[in-house]
């Protein structure tokens, strides 16, 4: 009797075991990512544009999976000759067209519906090299839809890419990111 108490209850959970893996698509024009870097002259702000992501998690465990790629000559500053330098000069998008993240674990809890405050752990990719980062994120769940927003800094000089500073404009070695990934929730 005892073994077919364990297989009706295996049975009758396991529906539910399941049923916690999810997709987040992200919808690449509904999203955006923003950048801020703070220079002696001002603060330039720009803009980004979302090529593609998809990120699958299962609420019963911390993993995820999938990436976010994001066009790094899309770059919007509303300056052409500062855009230029920074595609050709920092990005490098001849050699290196994408920006991703991978993310891989996450800590906190993520509702059925509603907010929740997770922090995400992955690998972001700039100019083809690695680098783990931990990435606070707002996500927001109303049946199918979803969005996830993250405000963090990347370390650009500490990671390999090229200061823009010239003559008397000097600018921070870090640039704070603002993402906005709009999407939908699949099982």
């Amino acid at each position: 009797m005892k073994p077919f108490a364990v297989f009706a209850l295996t049975v009758t959970l396991a529906p539910a075991a399941l049923g916690q893996h999810q997709t987040f698509v992200v919808n690449p024009d509904a999203s955006e990512v923003k950048m801020t870097l703070n220079t002696t002259h001002e603060i330039v702000n720009g803009a980004f544009h979302v090529q593609s992501g998809s990120i699958e998690f299962d609420r019963s465990t911390p993993k995820m999976s999938g990436s976010v790629v994001v066009f790094a000559g899309s770059g919007k500053t509303g300056n052409d000759s500062r855009d230029k330098k920074m595609n050709k000069d920092i990005l490098e998008v001849e050699q290196h067209a994408t920006v991703s993240f991978e993310p891989k674990t996450y800590t906190g809890a993520i509702a059925p519906s509603g907010d929740s405050s997770i922090q995400v752990t992955g690998i972001f990719i700039l100019l083809g090299m690695p680098h783990e980062i931990t990435v606070p994120m707002l996500v927001h769940l109303d049946g199918a839809d979803a969005i996830a927003r993250a405000h963090f800094v990347v370390l650009y000089v500490q990671w390999g890419l090229k200061n823009p500073s010239f003559l008397i404009w000097k600018a921070d070695n870090d640039v704070a990111i603002d993402l906005n990934l709009v999407g939908t929730i699949s099982r």
